[in-house]
């Protein structure tokens, strides 16, 4: 059986032999950017290129990688091409604010996510993934997309944890506007990679006006509902995320955030709260559905631990978490990382010009041939015991590292946890016969076409 495991080696495009040309790569980029990297960039520790919008470097070092996003990060800030795809309503959230006000809406959001304060939410994390077992047992027999499925179980527990509540729109209409969301602002456009005026639409985004205007309508009634139950009783507003970022503020100025900081944190914490975790569910659930061994591990480990206290129920689900860390190493949530260099520097030891940007793409670290034993090959084992000691701080970075790592992390890792395992208690997991999973790059990397799968009810 353990044999069975180690041949597993999930979907993934094979690396190129040669470079694209530049219309060849503008294509790729457009439709499915993991189809773009060749065998060097697996290979090399940094592979270097000029392209229309630039000298290009793209590094899976590990003490290169430490260097721009900690030791020397000074030196590197995002580069215009990510701000621009955060543009869509995250400019002022955290994931993309810069400088002083990326400061201090740190030190006023971390608060929210402590340990003990994800500790807080395990219960309504367990109480979403039960609701949606009862929606799965209603569908007992067919064939369900279990990635929407997912999504809408991800969505339900930011309802149950940031949105007391609820959303004041149909979860339905926010999940099919999430998805427009990211098929728009996921996608590289051809205008940004030829150095096209920001003024100048892009055709990829001409869906996205209507998804953003919801999200904005959804956001400002919650927020205006929410301030007038704290100004009528403080001790009567519920204890989710969006009181505590209403009363958030820094503790160096004491300032709060502003209105605009806040929607935008609101729809940061929605767009990526909801979308990497289903995405990470969505592809540990394929990976168990292909490799009985570890399909059996989860479920004897649910079984195990079912009727816990779900406050402490993650950190016992130490094979669960495994699957999930595994997981994030073959299809991470964030696709790359981008910086550009304010100034000459030296990485991997080749000179790095001012103005170069500086991809680090965890696709590519997580399969790199220097980094990885059979990189290419499902194992949770890698994350087990003294194993997962051997795995380099630099060289798996499924959420970034540095002063910018993911505030979420904790929170993600939690909720998928408590979500699979919950589903593995109730559920075997079987692939539809007739269907052929493949990763696309959007904003992050997901199966193309959804996870048809047949739920087959526990005993």
């Amino acid at each position: 059986m353990l044999e069975l495991t180690r041949k597993l080696r999930p979907p993934a495009p094979e690396p190129r032999t040669e470079p694209l040309g530049p219309i060849a790569l503008l294509r790729v980029l457009l439709n499915n950017p993991l189809e773009a990297w060749t065998e060097a960039h697996f290979q090399k520790p940094i592979v270097t290129m000029g392209l229309s919008i630039g000298r290009v470097a793209v590094v899976s070092e590990p003490n290169a990688i430490r260097r721009v996003l900690l030791d020397n990060a000074g030196n590197y800030k995002k580069d215009w091409l990510q701000r621009r795809v955060m543009s869509a309503g995250l400019t002022k959230g955290l994931l993309s604010a810069e400088g002083n006000q990326w400061r201090m809406q740190r030190r006023a959001l971390a608060p929210m996510f402590t340990p003990r304060s994800v500790a807080t939410f395990a219960a309504p994390m367990a109480q979403a993934a039960q609701a949606m077992v009862a929606r799965l047992r209603a569908q007992e027999g067919k064939v369900v997309d279990l990635a929407v499925e997912l999504t809408r179980t991800t969505l339900d527990v930011l309802e149950r944890t940031i949105f007391s509540d609820g959303l004041g729109r149909d979860a339905e209409d926010i999940r099919k506007g999430m998805r427009v969301y990211f098929e728009s602002v996921g996608r590289i456009d051809p205008f940004d990679m030829l150095g096209v005026p920001s003024a100048i639409p892009r055709f990829t985004r001409f869906g996205i006006g209507p998804a953003m205007r919801l999200f904005a309508a959804a956001i400002d009634t919650v927020i205006a509902k929410r301030r007038r139950r704290i100004a009528d009783n403080p001790n009567a507003a519920p204890h989710d995320i969006l009181t505590l970022l209403l009363k958030a503020e820094d503790p160096h100025s004491g300032r709060r955030l502003s209105e605009q900081e806040v929607r935008a944190n609101v729809l940061t914490f929605i767009a990526a709260g909801h979308e990497t975790t289903a995405n990470c569910l969505t592809w540990a659930s394929f990976l168990l559905s292909q490799s009985p061994e570890w399909h059996e591990r989860v479920q004897s480990e649910a079984d195990r631990e079912a009727g816990s206290d779900a406050r402490n129920l993650a950190d016992r689900l130490v094979e669960t978490r495994a699957v999930i860390d595994e997981t994030n190493r073959l299809y991470p949530p964030i696709a790359a990382i981008s910086r550009v260099a304010l100034g000459p520097d030296q990485l991997a030891g080749e000179r790095i010009s001012r103005g170069t940007i500086v991809v680090i793409a965890p696709y590519v670290l997580h399969r790199h041939r220097s980094l990885w034993h059979r990189p290419d090959e499902f194992d949770p084992n890698r994350f087990l015991g003294g194993a997962r000691e051997h795995v380099g701080r630099f060289a798996y970075l499924p959420f970034g590292a540095g002063p910018r790592v993911c505030i979420g992390a904790g929170f993600a890792l939690q909720e998928a946890s408590i979500v699979l395992a919950t589903l593995l208690r109730n559920f075997s997991l079987v692939l539809s016969p007739k269907h052929s999973v493949w990763p696309v790059q959007k904003f992050t990397v997901r199966p193309k076409d959804g996870l048809p799968m047949i739920l087959q009810p526990r005993a």
